[in-house]
């Protein structure tokens, strides 16, 4: 690469960098003033070294665990990632509580025509009280939807994948 578009690449990297994209950032806030029950909080990036994130099922990576605090209070923990839908993805969060315990799952943007009901709160709720070391089976302690069943098995693994990883964790004293 022509070493004269170096500093702009540097500068367009650095702004890609920094935080959530703002409509996914306005959602997250709003679920976190809600279940939290705060006006205000600090939202900061948790960072897992790679020799640990290498070794868990779920994806971290700079932008997809945060803590949530209230002065110097720890509230919880909020995890942002994405699971596949039959031709996309969707983005979903969950909320936790200062010992790991789900509190709120939301599927924050769903980008396929079908399917989309997983994003119901009556269906969610199915997550909160989950933690570490529990285990959801699509079917069974998991209900189906008709219409969604790719959705559902990719969230249902996905939860499953976050509640491994964050008993790791949780074990390596990271959490």
């Amino acid at each position: 690469m022509n070493s004269k578009y170096m500093p702009l690449l540097s500068v367009l990297l650095l702004l890609m960098s920094f935080g959530l994209p703002k409509n996914i950032q306005k959602k997250v806030d709003k679920e976190i003033k809600n279940i939290f029950s705060v006006e205000t909080f600090e939202f900061t990036s948790v960072a897992i070294s790679s020799e640990i994130t290498q070794d868990l099922p779920s994806k971290f990576g700079e932008d997809n665990l945060f803590k949530i605090e209230a002065g110097n209070n720890l509230l919880g923990y909020a995890y942002l990632s994405q699971a596949a839908s039959k031709t996309a993805q969707f983005d979903y969060l969950v909320l936790l509580d200062k010992d790991l315990i789900v509190l709120k799952s939301k599927v924050l943007v769903y980008r396929e025509e079908y399917g989309g009901e997983i994003g119901s709160k009556r269906w969610l709720k199915q997550f909160i009280g989950k933690k570490g070391g529990d285990e959801l089976k699509y079917g069974d302690n998991i209900i189906a939807i008709s219409g969604a069943t790719i959705s559902v098995r990719s969230m249902t693994n996905a939860m499953n994948d976050l509640l491994k990883s964050l008993k790791i964790l949780h074990s390596k004293n990271v959490l």
